[in-house]
């Protein structure tokens, strides 16, 4: 690295985009100009890694979201330059802490899915595999969430607000994608993906939609201004915002021009490139191996075959024998809801052509079916289009897939047993589990380099950093009390450190000597925030009968967004804040209990969080989580898990140990046992504070202001609603045994040696979760690329 070279950059950079001297740029400005003079470090080694994989084949991760995370720290890391940065700032008398806080989130995802596919571009760069990702570029992201009077409020997440230093527009590269009623233009924006070491630089191509006219001047000149620029709006609609609210029609069809826009870019990208070095398009199977990240890319299979079949006149057989050789598809989820079914009078509207060609996949299937043996009777259970007039997009990525994955082993059962049983038994040979891993150079080398420093230390090595099996090793000095104050010490001081952070975004002093219970996802049902908040009630009151009741102070911290149209999401937000301030206001208690939200959690608090954790909060009702990822974090980070038998916690529990977590509540196979019976009154009437903890929701105790929200909440569990049962993901079930658990890790905390060791034993056994090995996984078994030699 030049360090001269650089500092020649930023000063160049700050004159050209700012008119200023380098040292009148404000925090945003020094992160720009400092961030652009990294990429002219960068450039000519991605050109290089780009060069290095031509003619191979590769493999493409196509997602609707890619939750990247902030971009500096994590590039200078991989690069091995921190250390020179960090000499360069001092010496410009800049501070690096402040021009790293300076950097927004890219809010170009939500959740887990989008994480994993981060996480997915980091490994497969670190372990110099070809994988590149497509996605879109929104203009804002999901929402930025405020808190007021303890509702959700959601605003524009303006993420490139003080521009983008990473990504290069490629407008030469644009593509035109077509719909029934417009005409898109598709701008390539690509980020290089630095893997560790710097060796591999991959690429996330993201497209940006614009309008082939931006200004109709004729209507301009009319003084019809508004319809004068309704071209480009309508056009610029489609990548302004990530998962846009589909709750009415016009939502929905916006939704679908996304899903669309971004894969017939990526596709047409994908064989304009291929054709310059190729004379056939017969081979392009050979050489592309693309990964649908859930149903949101399912159109991804009927627009190959229309580029295939129409563009490239190649008869159906051979198009579809390409099709089913290029895709593979991974499941992130047994729920009915998010398995993507899309209405035909849509796809007829907006996708004419493309409907078409799922009409002739959906009668090819069902001749293959009769084929197999499948009775006429029993061919609905398979049929892309249903008789409810809906495009089953997750049947037709299955068919249209040669691969088919689940995300944790429990989760891939499941999918075989039940859910998608009816596709295993024609075609068990696609089935196929693929537990998600996190990348340990973002979840602990970045956002913990206290223990990191520790681990290479008495490993000896970093080696750990790109084969986290090694810490493996390390499981002898369970017993070492030097090393295992040491970790306290560390936790102890990421924990302060949360304090301070917490206490500078949410004006909310809490104590660093009690027990830190995290839990921060999106907010869902089925994730069960609301049982967690049920507890926190309970122990309140418990507290208040017996101010002497020995237990350890615990500072409950929730983190996540409920989706705007998600109104029972919304209603638990507001019910924890509720239970925040009602214990805030109570002298009596306060000292013991604490509960925080941490307003708009993104990869960035997360960092925080992750590595503070003492008890990491996975209660989701079994069989529904697919996986799970954020429950990788904190054990790599030495949280012990609080929860049920789901998702990856079954595979976290075989390797840590069970007896060094807290498991609790209903399995899968309790479930299929009583649900047919299930009677959630029982429970609500005879568990021993059930029923007052509940009735805060009606009786006055708290005031949603007039909203409904929590009569709605009391009656979905109490009653039921017009499309789930009472009770439906068993909260009052598993109240008594998540209570018992939560006691049982409040007294393990006392014994401070003794929860270091089962903390201890969790970080060693978390080398089976890094994205290293998924990543492995997925390159060796389903897209067959190679390592470059």
């Amino acid at each position: 690295m030049d360090i001269e070279n650089i500092k020649k950059i930023m000063e160049i950079e700050a004159l050209v985009h700012f008119a200023k001297n380098l040292n009148e740029c404000n925090v945003h400005e020094k992160y720009f100009v400092l961030s652009k003079s990294l990429m002219a470090e960068v450039v000519p080694r991605w050109n290089k890694s780009n060069n290095k994989f031509k003619g191979e084949r590769k493999a493409y991760y196509f997602s609707a979201e890619f939750l990247m995370g902030r971009a500096l720290s994590n590039n200078i890391i991989n690069l091995s330059f921190k250390s020179d940065i960090l000499n360069l700032l001092d010496e410009l008398g800049m501070n690096f802490n402040n021009i790293e806080e300076a950097e927004e989130d890219a809010a170009l995802g939500n959740g887990g899915l989008g994480r994993l596919a981060a996480c997915f571009l980091d490994s497969a760069a670190t372990l110099d595999y070809p994988l590149y990702g497509y996605g879109i570029r929104y203009q804002y992201g999901l929402f930025k969430q405020a808190i007021e009077d303890g509702f959700q409020i959601e605003t524009a997440d303006n993420w490139l607000e003080h521009g983008d230093p990473w990504s290069i527009e490629n407008r030469d590269e644009a593509v035109i994608v077509s719909y029934s009623d417009q005409n898109v233009l598709a701008i390539p924006f690509d980020t290089p993906i630095i893997g560790y070491g710097g060796n591999t630089i991959n690429t996330l191509r993201l497209w940006k939609s614009e309008s082939l006219v931006s200004l109709d001047f004729e209507k301009f000149n009319n003084y019809e201004y508004d319809a004068s620029v309704k071209q480009k709006n309508d056009a610029e609609n489609i990548s302004k915002v990530l998962y846009p609210n589909d709750m009415d029609r016009e939502g929905k069809k916006l939704r679908l021009r996304q899903q669309y826009f971004f894969v017939s870019a990526s596709l047409q990208d994908l064989v304009r490139k291929y054709k310059k070095s190729h004379t056939t398009i017969n081979d392009f199977s050979k050489f592309h191996s693309i990964q649908l990240n859930d149903t949101h890319p399912a159109v991804a299979i009927p627009e190959l075959m229309r580029i295939l079949t129409i563009q490239e006149t190649i008869e159906w057989d051979k198009a579809w024998q390409i099709v089913t050789e290029t895709f593979s598809y991974t499941n992130h989820t047994i729920l009915a809801e998010a398995l993507e079914e899309w209405p035909i009078e849509l796809y007829k509207e907006l996708l004419p052509n493309i409907y078409k060609i799922i009409e002739k996949i959906n009668i090819k299937l069902k001749e293959q079916l009769i084929h197999k043996g499948i009775s006429s009777k029993n061919i609905y259970q398979y049929e892309i289009i249903s008789s409810h007039n809906n495009i089953r997009m997750a049947y037709l990525s299955i068919y249209g897939s040669h691969s088919v994955n689940g995300v944790a082993r429990l989760h891939t059962e499941i999918l075989k047993d039940t859910q998608l049983n009816n596709w295993y038994r024609i075609y068990p040979e696609k089935f196929n589990n693929k537990t998600n891993g996190i990348t340990q150079r973002r979840w602990l080398l970045l956002s913990n380099p206290e223990l990191s420093d520790l681990i290479t230390e008495l490993l000896g090595s970093d080696g750990w950093i790109t084969d986290l099996k090694q810490i493996k090793v390390l499981e002898k000095y369970k017993d070492d009390e030097y090393v295992l104050n040491r970790f306290l010490d560390i936790k102890n001081t990421k924990k302060k450190q949360l304090a301070e952070y917490i206490k500078k975004h949410e004006g909310i002093e809490i104590d660093p000597n009690s027990l830190f219970d995290i839990q921060i996802k999106r907010f869902h049902e089925y994730k069960r925030q609301f049982l967690n908040a049920l507890h926190i009630l309970d122990l309140y009151f418990r507290i208040k009968e017996n101010p002497n009741l020995d237990r350890v102070p615990q500072t409950f911290i929730f983190g996540g967004k409920a989706a705007p149209g998600y109104f029972r999401a919304k209603a638990i937000i507001k019910f924890i804040n509720d239970i925040k301030n009602l214990i805030d206001e109570d002298p009596d208690v306060r000292d013991k209990l604490k509960v925080v939200f941490a307003t708009n959690y993104r990869v960035t608090y997360g960092e925080k969080l992750f590595p503070a954790a003492d008890l990491s909060e996975q209660i989701s009702t079994a069989g529904k989580e697919a996986s799970g990822t954020g429950n990788m974090k904190f054990m790599l980070n030495g949280a012990l898990t609080i929860g049920t038998y789901d998702g990856a916690n079954v595979e976290i529990v075989e390797e840590a140990g069970e007896e060094n977590n807290f498991i609790f509540g209903l399995r899968v196979e309790d479930i299929k046992e009583i649900e047919d019976s299930y009677d959630p009154i029982y429970y609500y009437e005879n568990v021993e504070g059930l029923k007052r903890v509940m009735d805060t929701l009606i009786d006055g105790t708290f005031n949603d202001a007039g909203t409904g929200f929590y009569r709605e909440l009391y009656d979905s569990i109490i009653h039921g609603s017009h499309n789930s049962k009472p009770d439906a993901y068993f909260i009052l079930k598993d109240f008594e045994s998540y209570r018992d658990a939560q006691i049982k890790a409040n007294t393990a905390y006392k014994d401070k040696l003794s929860w270091a060791k089962m903390c201890w034993m969790n970080l060693v056994n978390a080398g089976k979760f890094s994205s290293d090995r998924t990543v492995e996984d997925y390159a060796n078994e389903i897209w067959h690329i190679k390592k470059h030699k």
